[in-house]
């Protein structure tokens, strides 16, 4: 017992790795889908950085377009398998950030 009582809690450092918003939102992602989802639900689709999270996702999105987020949701893609000749390769598996936006604010890309 005394040496549970005598144990101290672990103390990790801060989470992730610091990017810059431009390190995190490589670009955005223009599609059919993609489009509709802008224009009737308001929110974007971007591929980030892997090693992102949401929250600095929300933040480089309202530095680098100068609009508020409401929410962010994600997904980890896996890359597509690609032939060639006899040789099978796979893809890079790839980030994919689904931004929703405040109902006043919008993105021009075009």
């Amino acid at each position: 017992m005394r040496k549970l009582a005598a144990r101290k809690p672990c103390v990790h450092g801060a989470t992730g790795i610091e990017l810059r918003p431009h390190q995190v939102v490589l670009r955005p992602l223009v599609t059919e889908k993609g489009t509709h989802q802008s224009t009737r639900y308001n929110s974007y689709t971007f591929m980030v950085n892997p090693l992102a999270n949401k929250e600095q996702i929300k933040v480089a999105v309202e530095e680098l377009f100068n609009v508020r987020v409401d929410k962010v949701r994600t997904q980890n893609r896996k890359g597509k398998k690609v032939r060639f000749r006899n040789i099978m390769s796979q893809q890079a598996t790839w980030k994919k950030a689904i931004v929703t936006l405040n109902s006043e604010d919008r993105i021009e890309f075009f």
